[in-house]
């Protein structure tokens, strides 16, 4: 088999910076799938069936390609949060995450429709926040930042100060748990045998 192309799809400049981190070339191709709300089951299963989806609509398209999906969730008791609608919604997440643990969950998934490979992982990372002052909250909203993020927050920018402490991947917070990622990916293409171009 010849050389095959890998294609991100997902349009997070976060995503993409951390998989150039680890030394791979690739194409992005944003998926533009309907992602259905969360209905209350497992969260991990929910993130990875998003993930699925988003690799399974440019597979399709691009059959000869290995195609990378992600998604990011954040999950507070029964809650998964989000990306914020608002500067009322992201200041009520925020709220929500102050003086608290939660989990984030990334779901990532390899399809290569030509040789048969759909296959998601996921990883969790629990995150803890410090009493956050609603001035603080205030100030990273009016930055804009909060609101490409699951949860409102991005522990790569100004709101890493928000953070008491992690367990797990700190790479799986911001969008791709990298160690777990190249693993997997690796396990892959010795499976298969692929070269990437």
């Amino acid at each position: 088999m010849s050389a095959t192309q890998l294609i991100l799809a997902s349009a997070s400049p976060r995503r993409k910076q951390l998989l150039e981190q680890i030394g791979h070339s690739f194409e992005v191709i944003p998926s533009h799938v309907d992602e259905p709300a969360y209905s209350g089951h497992d969260p991990a299963l929910y993130a990875s069936s998003l993930a699925n989806l988003k690799a399974g609509e440019i597979s399709k398209k691009y059959p000869e390609a290995l195609v990378v999906g992600a998604d990011t969730i954040v999950v507070i008791g029964d809650e998964v949060l989000g990306k914020p609608e608002s500067a009322v919604d992201a200041s009520k997440m925020l709220n929500q995450l102050s003086g608290r643990n939660h989990q984030v969950i990334t779901a990532y998934s390899f399809h290569l429709k030509v040789l048969g490979v759909n296959q998601v992982h996921h990883v969790l990372t629990q995150v803890h926040f410090k009493r956050l002052r609603q001035d603080a909250i205030d100030r990273y909203i009016e930055s804009r930042a909060p609101f490409d993020k699951a949860g409102a927050y991005g522990i790569q920018d100004y709101s890493s100060v928000f953070v008491d402490r992690i367990e797990g991947c700190f790479y799986n917070v911001v969008g791709l748990p990298l160690p777990d990622f190249n693993e997997n990916l690796n396990q892959l293409l010795s499976l298969h045998t692929i070269t990437l171009k």
